[in-house]
């Protein structure tokens, strides 16, 4: 059962957060904000065992309402691009009940965001051969209905690994290559940064300016590794369904008082 806090601590507590937010906002005007961010996702199990929920999948519910709510902040802010990690590759060795649950939940956010009402352009990227077969076609079919609309793009990362990643981009480099008659030397002179850069699963888009992870965990875990190399990253204590609009304010302030200097 969900925790109950002093109603008049949780008034005072939103007429704070109010008053910080439109603060931070203040602080954004002018400011130089990221094109394309990152979000891992991640706390929904801890939510809820916090919060006194034996079933786990409840906190992946109340992270999923959370998704659709980020991608409007995104929106306000004119970011053209986002990728969401829903479900790595690790993940898919978890519990077959929780996982089970956790597919049908990430079936209701893709049919959510590619929603006839919905303006934005969803592109599937993972390892999809690893997914129970019809989910996959499931989420190819939904994220089809959204080619040629004008909104921004959104990337569902679902059953994804960075090194899978890379390999599936090598792969499909070197399959090309042998397509077009190249082989030996040739071949192998072939593979560049550049070209394998056109076979990830992002070609085509911006690297992440700003990658934000909550729940505390300071690592990417192989969240869009060849991507990120350049990134800003962004740690939180607060889990993914607790994420404010203000610790949304707050990465992108903090993003745009830093200084990129991509390595030179």
């Amino acid at each position: 059962m969900l925790k109950r806090s002093n109603p008049v601590r949780r008034a005072a507590a939103r007429v704070v957060y109010g008053l910080y937010e439109r603060q931070v906002e203040r602080q954004l005007r002018g400011a130089r904000l990221p094109e394309h961010i990152a979000v891992l996702c991640d706390g929904n199990r801890r939510w809820a065992r916090a919060n006194g929920f034996s079933d786990v999948s409840h906190g992946h519910r109340v992270g999923a309402l959370k998704i659709a709510e980020f991608l409007s902040w995104c929106d306000a802010e004119g970011i053209g691009h986002v990728t969401v990690w829903l479900l790595s590759t690790e993940n898919l060795r978890r519990d077959p009940e929780e996982l089970s649950a956790l597919l049908d939940i990430i079936h209701e956010v893709v049919a959510e965001l590619c929603a006839p009402d919905k303006n934005w352009q969803v592109r599937i990227v993972g390892a999809l051969e690893f997914l129970p077969e019809e989910f996959a076609a499931n989420l190819v079919s939904s994220a089809k209905k959204t080619v040629g609309r004008t909104g921004g793009h959104v990337n569902v990362a679902v059953g994804y690994g960075g090194r899978q990643e890379i390999s599936d981009a090598v792969r499909s480099l070197v399959a090309d290559r042998l397509a077009s008659g190249l082989a030996g030397q040739e071949l192998v002179d072939s593979i560049d940064v550049a070209a394998i850069g056109e076979h990830l699963y992002t070609s085509g888009q911006p690297d992440p300016d700003l990658v934000i992870r909550t729940s505390g965990e300071q690592r990417l875990s192989g969240f869009l590794l060849w991507q990120s190399v350049h990134s800003e990253i962004w740690f939180t204590e607060a889990f993914w369904p607790e994420f404010r609009r203000v610790d949304f304010l707050r990465a992108m302030r903090d993003y745009a008082a830093r200084h990129r200097r991509f390595g030179v």
